[in-house]
């Protein structure tokens, strides 16, 4: 079953991809997403027989490669940790799938579109599923490689172009560091087996490892360099400049890169690798530093952006965010819970934006729609439903709310209680969060309000066509939907609750709150010893750590006991989300066109989010333009005048030019070379004459 999972898209794309002009598009389109249908069913029973039924199995399928000490194997890992990831990866790129019937059915490449989809998500269930570097480093590749194929689907589409390369570019960035972090790990502990690599990293917190005049603490060392990876993959903070030119792929693009596949893949690395960065508090530092900015610096700009689709995708990198500050502070459960939640509501948005795109005909601007809702009455029904989750709207104490509810205020809590028992940015990144939960309020409403309500601003030969989606493309929004309305409540114990223990087995440590409010129960791991050295900053063991409190439903009295914040920090990012959706109101109900007169008067605030920190600017400034002439240096110069000049141009053209002249002599007449001989034969008779005379 696990090898039809990962391995069913795979031929389902050699097919498509191969076959398709032989068999067609719809023999292809029916191929793979029967295919991907079927991985998602399948993952649902790994999934309850891993993380339910606790049977957690290592399937080995053949030896990569073997050199010397080294040695790669083919293998699936099936725990807890995969089988979330199967769960969320195969039903949301089925979805995608499905929805893609509707959406690119004028098309006229069809087949190869969903080969690159399913592609992409055999690579990533490769990534998932390894149990070893070299194996997660293809998967890592391989989506790398599809997200290319897919954002510059249509290619004669010189903006498509750019923006695959640019993402490609990008990523060779992270993988540059990353790769250097797989081979720092074979170099200190001489295998690139998970087991072993955790097994043994307790035991090397005071190892240093020397390169040349420099000298570092060997965990920091990995942990940092497959960071850097992950900030590429997962588009964090100063490299995130690919991810909102990602949208000039087709939408269900869009949808399946950032909800379910590649951006998450840099959290799951680090989530996997707990076990490093729990013992690198330098390096977790960086990661809840970075994650932090990453959570505002998004929210900012989304604020002001004018594409749907950017808006959501500025959405995303700042979710992301929320997941790496998260996942820094030693809340690595409940960075996978929202990773978890996010996929259904993220994809809901983006789909139930292409489902816009497509009903207004192909427009992506909000400041030509408006009114819309009576034309769309499914889609903007859906998009509320996707809005409330990302917001995360709920009670606190209550025990309701939509799914971002239970868990953004898990990470927003529990980065309070870090702080208080003395993370470092524990309390910065709580603030942070609070106020990115703020600008995701504002910038989600605003989407709403500017789309759907208020006066139609675009032609009116486009709202007279307007029209809902047909049901392919609606039943996937719908499923969606019921997962972002009660994927949060549902999975709560067993992600960040009592049932965690039992739940996330050996493949990941339960956090703070699961450890503080029911610690009593037992809970072993080969990895003991690792949550035991991290006092610091994230996996302590109860008796030192304060965990949040439970602000969806469960008192006191339910687990005897536990550490607690302050009431007003449960109500705080409700408070926050409230905030938000009054401001947008103001803005795009109350008083609409006040926020067109802002932006038309401009001003140094509007234009520095507008244009996104200006960060695309300083990047070709101190990158792009120094790339450039680099280039021309070694093309004009090198190439050129010293290679072509000295080589084909010089010594060998020389050559040819006098071997040209020569050539000329053979002129094929007789008597030519009877003249020719007889003048060889004076020259030669003067030559011996005058050697004669000069003895």
């Amino acid at each position: 079953m696990p090898v039809i999972i990962v391995f069913g898209p795979l031929v389902g794309a050699i097919i498509a991809g191969l076959f398709g002009r032989f068999i067609g598009d719809r023999a292809a389109m029916t191929i793979t997403t029967g295919l991907l249908i079927l991985s998602a069913i399948l993952s649902v029973f790994v999934f309850f027989d891993v993380a339910i039924q606790h049977n957690e199995q290592l399937i080995p399928l053949a030896t990569w490669m073997r050199i010397g000490e080294f040695e790669a194997t083919w293998s699936i890992r099936l725990d807890t940790l995969t089988a979330v990831m199967f769960v969320v990866v195969t039903s949301v790129s089925s979805l995608v799938h499905v929805y893609s019937w509707g959406y690119m059915a004028h098309d006229p490449h069809r087949s190869r579109f969903f080969a690159y989809l399913s592609l992409f998500t055999f690579a990533m269930l490769s990534l998932v599923s390894a149990n070893d570097f070299l194996q997660l480093f293809f998967g890592w590749e391989g989506v790398g490689l599809a997200s290319y194929l897919l954002i510059g689907f249509w290619y004669k589409k010189k903006s498509a172009n750019d923006a695959a390369i640019k993402a490609f570019v990008t990523n060779r960035v992270g993988d540059f560091g990353f790769a250097l972090g797989i081979m720092a790990v074979f170099a200190i502990f001489g295998t690139i087996q998970f087991d072993e690599i955790f097994a043994m990293a307790p035991a090397m917190v005071d190892t240093v490892w020397t390169f040349g005049p420099a000298s570092f603490q060997a965990l920091e060392l990995v942990a940092f360099l497959l960071f850097i990876g992950a900030m590429g993959k997962s588009a964090q903070f100063f490299l995130h400049v690919w991810l909102p030119d990602a949208m000039e792929g087709p939408t269900p693009v869009s949808a399946l890169i950032h909800a379910a596949t590649m951006v998450t893949a840099g959290v799951f690395l680090v989530c996997r690798c707990w076990p490093l960065f729990d013992l690198a508090p330098n390096t977790s530092t960086v990661v809840t530093v970075i994650g932090a900015i990453t959570a505002l610096f998004a929210a900012t700009i989304g604020v002001v952006q004018n594409d749907i689709k950017r808006v959501i995708a500025y959405s995303t990198c700042s979710q992301l965010g929320y997941m790496f500050f998260a996942a820094g502070l030693g809340l690595y459960d409940a960075a996978m819970f929202h990773l978890f939640t996010h996929a259904f509501f993220k994809a809901l948005l983006f789909l139930g934006a292409g489902s816009v795109i497509h009903g207004l005909h192909d427009e992506q601007d909000m400041r030509n729609m408006g009114g819309t809702r009576h034309a769309l009455p499914w889609t903007w029904m859906l998009m509320i439903i996707g809005t409330l989750a990302l917001t995360g709207v709920g009670i606190p104490l209550l025990g309701w709310g939509f799914a971002g509810f239970f868990s953004k205020d898990m990470i927003i809590e529990g980065a309070f209680m870090a702080g208080q028992e003395g993370a470092p940015f524990g309390m910065i990144a709580f603030w942070v969060g609070c106020f990115a939960a703020l600008l995701t309020s504002f910038y989600s409403w605003r989407l709403i309000f500017f789309t759907f309500h208020g006066k139609y601003r675009g032609k009116k030969e486009v709202l007279d066509h307007a029209h809902d989606s047909p049901p392919v493309m609606l039943v996937p929004l719908i499923l969606l939907a019921v997962g972002a309305v009660f994927a949060g409540a549902a999975f709560k114990d067993s992600f960040v609750g009592r049932d965690s223990f039992a739940f996330w087995g050996d493949s990941l440590t339960p956090g703070p709150y699961a450890i503080a409010n029911y610690g009593d129960q037992q809970h072993t791991s080969p990895y003991d010893e690792v949550a035991a050295e991290s006092d610091d900053h994230g996996a302590e063991v109860a008796d030192d750590h304060a965990a949040p409190a439970d602000a969806h439903g469960e008192g006191e009295g339910d687990h005897g006991g536990g550490h607690h914040p302050p009431m007003w920090v449960l109500f705080a990012p409700f408070v926050a989300t409230v905030t938000g959706f009054i401001v947008a109101w103001l803005f795009y109900i109350r008083h609409e066109g006040l926020p067109a007169r802002i932006a038309a008067r401009g001003g140094p605030l509007h234009a520095f989010l507008y244009n996104k920190w200006y960060f695309d600017e300083a990047y070709r400034f101190i990158f792009v333009r120094g790339t450039e002439k680099l280039g021309d240096l070694f093309w004009k110069v090198g190439d050129r005048r010293i290679i072509d000049g000295f080589g084909p141009n010089g010594f060998a053209g020389a050559a040819m030019n006098a071997a040209r002249r020569l050539s000329k002599v053979q002129s094929g007449y007789l008597y030519h070379y009877a003249f020719i001989m007889l003048i060889g034969v004076v020259l030669l008779t003067l030559w011996v004459v005058a050697g004669a005379g000069g003895q």
